[in-house]
């Protein structure tokens, strides 16, 4: 057999929102889920980190139902294969793992499918399996992403010289997006909308000219999801206070939470995370690099003899 039979993948995680940028903002992050990928008589699927071990290894795996979904979508037959597959991400905090997880099945489906997907096409198929093009946008492009979901029409900004540290304060316990979600107000009123809008628009600004100072202030007071969240992250407040004594210039909750993301300058990463596993013992502390890549797939042409 000829033709692209293995193949290599790499996808960062991600953290989404960064406060008031609510389904819309997304940074890639130094966390990657890989897959190892070949042609196979059937469905299997390898779990090497230990986390992974709870799922499916058929076909029922959550990463080859998004490619049987995204070959279907472009009316394509998608050939069974033999999965390796590892991942840094944590479950279920916050940091972009089911976002992962939807890229690296469109990106196995567009292998080994041959459809010669632009990245453009992958961000549409992502975002509507996902709802918005927040994380899926991080995942797939790298950096800083700003997206828009209208409709079907999905539209997103990178930005790769956007240059700062981050440390995740990850508590033990997990938590899911649907519960994340059911606690936030089915409406606003005009007025809170506007000034809601007007708090993400600052943020995005803030960002972009290096005003560290302003984009923590404009993370801090976030009305989009935060200030409804608050009461399911455990000492998100606390955390905050801890991080901004300590060099960040601004905390957010990740995504859905429970993870809080801390930002600082590039030099003081390392210094703000020991400050913070010196405070909260009972959570993992990991200092982030923005990841610039996004995600990165490797194909190999192999004989087999049969």
């Amino acid at each position: 057999m000829t033709g692209a039979d293995r193949l290599s993948l790499r996808v960062p995680g991600s953290s989404a929102n960064l406060g008031p940028g609510f389904d819309s903002i997304g940074l890639a992050i130094n966390l990657f889920l890989e897959v190892e990928a070949e042609r196979s008589s059937q469905w299997e699927v390898v779990p090497l980190s230990e986390e992974l071990k709870k799922f499916p290894s058929n076909e029922e795996n959550f990463i080859i139902q998004t490619a049987l979904k995204a070959a279907k979508f472009y009316g394509a037959e998608m050939p069974p294969c033999r999965l390796e597959v590892k991942s840094e991400i944590p479950l279920a905090r916050g940091l972009g793992s089911s976002a992962a997880a939807i890229i690296a099945g469109i990106e196995l489906a567009d292998c080994f499918c041959h459809l010669n997907l632009s990245k453009k096409q992958k961000l549409e198929l992502a975002a509507k399996l996902e709802g918005h093009p927040d994380n899926v946008g991080a995942s797939l492009y790298g950096g800083l992403v700003v997206g828009s979901q209208l409709g079907d029409d999905v539209d997103v900004t990178w930005i790769h010289s956007f240059d700062v540290e981050a440390v995740a304060v990850i508590p033990q316990t997990e938590l899911m997006t649907k519960v994340s979600r059911q606690v936030l107000p089915a409406q606003f009123d005009y007025a809170h909308a506007v000034q809601a809008s007007a708090v993400a628009n600052q943020l995005v600004a803030a960002l972009l000219t290096g005003n560290w100072l302003l984009a923590g202030k404009m993370m801090r007071s976030d009305l989009f999801h935060q200030p409804y969240r608050k009461a399911l992250v455990p000492n998100f407040e606390r955390v905050e206070v801890c991080a901004e004594q300590n060099g960040a210039f601004g905390a957010a909750i990740s995504g859905a939470g429970p993870t809080v993301i801390c930002f600082t300058e590039n030099g003081k990463g390392a210094a703000l995370a020991a400050a913070l596993s010196k405070e909260f013992t009972d959570m993992l502390i990991l200092p982030l690099k923005i990841d610039k890549a996004g995600s990165t797939a490797c194909q190999t042409d192999q004989v087999k003899n049969n």
